[in-house]
């Protein structure tokens, strides 16, 4: 049987321990949630979890990462997985950016940091009903 995983992306474990404990709460055994702490450890993910079968549902990743910016991954993952929804979670994106991801990657929602929990989980539920 397939599992079903979200997947955070972001350079700062402090925000990844944080985004997996709000959505562990939210969503409890629900989903698989997946850490990366940049684009190529989540490409790497993407690519043995839809190689094992399962399905990646949502990706929250942040912007200003190193080595690529989030929008350009995003739009990488959209290239390969068209049907993930993506959400971008940043305190530092510029328009143009996110008008890119919004463009190339149909990006579900921006999110500026610091995020509400609540908004944070409602966008991920809006994102999981559009699937």
């Amino acid at each position: 049987m397939s599992k079903k995983a979200i997947l955070c992306v972001d350079d700062e474990k402090i925000v990844l321990n944080s985004l997996k404990t709000q959505l562990k709460q939210k969503f409890g055994e629900s989903y698989n949630y997946e850490m990366a702490e940049n684009a190529d450890d989540a490409m790497e993910i993407i690519d043995e979890l839809a190689g094992d079968g399962n399905d990646i549902l949502i990706i929250v990743s942040d912007w200003l990462m190193p080595g690529i910016k989030g929008d350009e991954f995003l739009i990488k993952v959209h290239e390969k997985h068209p049907r993930i929804v993506k959400i971008m979670l940043t305190g530092q994106a510029d328009e143009n950016a996110v008008e890119r991801a919004k463009k190339h990657a149909n990006l579900h929602k921006c999110i500026a940091k610091p995020w509400s929990e609540e908004y944070l989980t409602n966008t991920i539920i809006e994102g999981l009903e559009k699937l």
